[in-house]
């Protein structure tokens, strides 16, 4: 059994960013590209041969390049005894060490 855990960082701002592009998606817009000759055939092959056409076969490769990348960033699997290990480190940091303290006794740079 894999558990997997979605790794979550300021997760208000990141989760309204969803959803604002999901509202965005609702509308349709345009991409204009410059394309090589050789590039643009090749893709012409692929979409011809999935029965696409160009536009549907660029927009389905790039938002699953784009899912991809995201969950990349987001995502990851560990096995069980692993999941454990790493749930018991975030439930039981470390103790600040001296480098932690000294940077914690600092004054920003923007209160300076």
């Amino acid at each position: 059994m894999v558990k997997t855990r979605a790794a979550h960082s300021e997760p208000s701002s990141r989760s309204a960013a969803v959803v604002a592009r999901v509202a965005a998606s609702d509308t349709k817009g345009s991409i204009n590209l410059r394309i090589e000759t050789g590039i643009r055939q090749l893709i012409d092959d692929a979409a011809a041969i999935l029965g696409k056409t160009r536009t549907e076969f660029m927009i389905e490769s790039a938002r699953q390049q784009a899912v991809d990348v995201l969950l990349d960033q987001r995502l990851f699997t560990l096995d069980p005894e692993r999941y454990d290990a790493f749930m018991q480190a975030l439930d039981k940091p470390p103790a600040p060490g001296p480098k932690l303290k000294a940077l914690l006794r600092r004054t920003p740079a923007w209160q300076k």
